[in-house]
């Protein structure tokens, strides 16, 4: 019995060993598909917080966290639903054939209901926001319709496809301004929309080098696309960008809110972190995808570094 027990010992051990791994490959599948690491892009929900002055209110801090982790688990849904949607296409991609829906690690039904419970946790979010939980999730709620529009027909369209990726940043901007009841300025709203136009912009850019060189079109709608068409659209909105920041760093409303008139002196910053974002695109093809640039490029980090220290001391010091 015991020489029985001693085999059986290091058959157990190798099940649980064999059930553990399972477990940690389908979490990190799992922690793939919902993309956490995007989740940066949710700090656009806080601009209302860091530009209406109220880095120092508790209660508006709070809310604001609240809801950039709201925005989060509804933009991983979409996330989920898009890798469903596009796991034929995925397949034939040469590097999103490794995601775990495409690669056939995580089923499709898997992915629906990964995609609900981060619908679920983003809705269940909501109500810990108080009075604005309403407000909030109207918000959520049009940026989750939207999405499945894009994701199963309105991304197939040229120029339509980065507006709605640009308009979504905007609704980030509208969420924190509910959730803080911060009165959000029209050229902060002007100026997040073309930013993030120009930054889809450079990012369709790498999808026309890539289609240069393979022949393949990454995307349905890249044929519709070409470099002279995408270098021009990335210059206007860059240029348009900058004068939309310059007219609210002057605008009377803001200064009056704010209570100084010296914030004109960080488009210095802003300038440097277009201009460098440019030459990664246009010079050094490096635009796939402005999270990993921003993530990876120590230039760009110390200008946004810099454009942070100089707007804080500017608001809260001086």
């Amino acid at each position: 019995m015991a020489f029985a027990m001693a085999i059986n010992r290091p058959c157990n051990d190798h099940q649980e060993h064999t059930t553990s791994r399972a477990f940690v490959m389908n979490i990190k599948n799992i922690l793939s598909i919902i993309r956490p690491h995007q989740w940066i892009k949710n700090v656009f929900v806080m601009v209302p917080l860091f530009f209406g002055g109220s880095l120092l209110d508790s209660t508006d801090i709070i809310a604001s966290l609240i809801a950039v982790l709201a925005f989060s688990f509804i933009a991983s849904s979409i996330y989920c639903l898009n890798d469903i949607i596009d796991v034929e296409d995925d397949r034939r991609h040469p590097v999103k054939r490794n995601r775990p829906i495409a690669s056939g690690k995580v089923s499709v039904k898997q992915g629906y209901v990964c995609m609900a419970m981060m619908v679920a946790l983003s809705f269940g979010l909501t109500t810990r926001i108080g009075e604005q939980a309403m407000g909030v999730a109207a918000a959520l709620g049009t940026y989750f319709l939207l999405n499945i529009a894009y994701c199963l027909w309105l991304k197939r369209f040229a120029i339509v496809d980065v507006c709605v990726i640009a308009f979504g940043f905007v609704l980030r901007l509208l969420v924190g301004g509910l959730a803080t009841c911060i009165e959000l300025s029209n050229w902060i709203v002007l100026m997040t929309f073309l930013l993030t136009l120009f930054l889809s912009l450079a990012k369709r850019r790498d999808d026309v080098v890539r289609m240069n060189e393979t022949g393949h079109a990454p995307r349905k709608n890249t044929i519709r696309y070409n470099l002279e068409f995408i270098n021009q659209a990335i210059t206007i909105t860059a240029t348009v960008t900058l004068v939309c920041y310059i007219m609210y760093t002057v605008s009377p409303e803001v200064e009056k809110r704010i209570g100084t008139r010296y914030l004109y002196l960080t488009t210095v910053f802003v300038l440097l972190g277009i201009l460098r974002y440019l030459q990664l695109t246009l010079v050094d093809n490096k635009s796939g995808d402005p999270t990993k640039t921003m993530l990876r490029d120590r230039m760009m980090q110390i200008v946004v570094a810099l454009w942070l220290l100089a707007f804080l001391l500017i608001i809260y010091v001086f």
